[in-house]
């Protein structure tokens, strides 16, 4: 990519980041965001290529995160932090997931999602899911995530996309529970976790 291009790259995700972290708090109006507006109906595949809808939440505490495996930097990072909480939680593991949502469908197929996901580094119970765009725009509206892709203009085949970098915390009957910010540190993703098990599935904060 030339070096223009990742400028204004930088630019962009530096204004969306500031763009998001408003929208996950505060309505169009500055009011306070509905949680229960967080989540909903989607359809997609898995990377086994079974059909995947949100039933796949139910009876697991999921840690949602929209990105795509060519991610240079924020999908690795959270997902290898991800996988340090999921070690953490030792026994409790069992009863959480990482559920990977790509924003990249056009290159991100069930196969590549699996390939990427193997990782050893990563968490051991990752679901990735995937779709055609339309199905990928459903699920990302009911998550209130934005993902737009940036096109180098100096080499129009290669491109990037800037996307939401929150994780989204739904509880074991798929209801929103918490956001857990970007670049959280392993013990303070466990600290949201515990607190949100203590609290029980009926709770909407952690």
């Amino acid at each position: 990519m030339s070096r223009g291009f990742l400028v204004i790259l930088a630019i962009l995700a530096l204004a969306f980041a500031v763009i998001t972290g408003v929208a996950v708090n505060k309505g169009l109006l500055g009011q306070p965001q509905q949680t229960a507006a967080v989540g909903g109906p989607f359809h997609l595949v898995d990377q086994t290529g079974r059909p995947a809808d949100e039933g796949v939440l139910r009876g697991k505490w999921s840690a949602v995160f929209f990105g795509y495996t060519n991610c240079p930097d924020a999908c690795p990072t959270t997902l290898f932090a991800l996988a340090a909480a999921e070690k953490q939680l030792g026994a409790k593991a069992g009863g959480f997931q990482t559920v990977f949502i790509t924003v990249d469908p056009a290159r991100d197929d069930a196969k590549k999602l699996a390939s990427y996901l193997s990782n050893p580094a990563f968490p051991r119970r990752a679901l990735g899911l995937t779709g055609t765009p339309a199905q990928v725009a459903e699920a990302a509206r009911a998550y209130k995530v934005f993902y737009q892709t940036a096109k180098d203009p100096n080499d129009p085949g290669s491109y990037a996309v800037n996307h939401s970098t929150f994780t989204y915390l739904m509880n074991p009957k798929g209801r929103f529970a918490c956001v857990i910010p970007y670049n959280a540190a392993p013990q303070e993703i466990v600290g949201h976790l515990r607190k949100a098990m203590a609290l029980g599935d009926g709770a909407e904060s952690c």
